[in-house]
């Protein structure tokens, strides 16, 4: 395992933070100062600023993001984060974003390689969200969300949508997206004339919320794990 990935599934710091203290001279291995390029294997000592560091192992969690929180491992502006609501052992952190006002299914996880491959759209991962948007939008506008809406940077994959509710001013969608573009659910539903007024995630990669509240998390379980794997091959 790479110097740099060791330190941040210990919990020390990010990958690109990592770098910076290797950089800096304050990380050792085995007594010897290491390098961007060190790679630590079973039994060296790592140290940082002469302090003994151990990497946790994977972790993988599934949170029911509330609104108001950023999906962001620290925030500058102070507010509060995804990762502050996931006490947990192993430093995990977010696999792509939701917006700070979109609720549903996180995924978070010290498992940088898998992370990196789900959030790639080479792997085309399905992300399931029920969207309440103005108006009535008839078959027209569906046929357009699934084959493909015209954005500021490029037209959008094809996508599945369908109709959940219709209410006296509103309607609820679901849409299932294979790609991750940023705001992408709420540009696709403003350029079809149907801005959106609620977005929830309830499926990200097969993982269902089942009965978490919100605000809440819990492991993955060894199956639903590799199932992550089989979606990121």
């Amino acid at each position: 395992m790479r110097l740099n990935a060791y330190l941040a599934r210990s919990g020390v710091a990010s990958r690109r933070r990592a770098d910076d203290l290797i950089s800096a001279g304050r990380v050792y291995v085995n007594g010897e100062l290491g390098e961007l390029h060190t790679r630590v294997r079973a039994g060296d000592i790592v140290e940082v600023d002469g302090n003994r560091v151990e990497a946790h192992e994977l972790a993988y969690v599934l949170l029911h993001k509330p609104p108001g929180v950023v999906t962001t491992a620290s925030d500058p502006f102070g507010r509060p984060t995804v990762v502050d609501l996931v006490e947990h052992a192993a430093r995990v952190v977010p696999v792509g974003r939701l917006d700070a006002d979109t609720t549903g299914a996180l995924l978070l996880t010290n498992d940088g390689q898998l992370a990196h491959r789900l959030a790639h759209p080479r792997y085309g991962v399905a992300k399931v969200y029920d969207v309440e948007v103005e108006g009535s939008p008839g078959e027209g506008a569906l046929e357009e969300l699934r084959d493909g809406v015209e954005l500021e940077d490029g037209i959008t994959a094809p996508a599945q949508a369908r109709l959940l509710e219709t209410r006296p001013s509103t309607t609820v969608l679901e849409l299932t997206l294979h790609e991750g573009r940023k705001h992408q659910v709420k540009r696709m539903c403003a350029a079809v004339g149907h801005p959106v007024l609620r977005l929830h995630r309830s499926r990200y990669a097969g993982l269902g919320l089942g009965d978490l509240r919100v605000g809440e998390w819990r492991e993955l379980s060894g199956p639903e794990i590799d199932e992550l794997r089989r979606a990121a091959r």
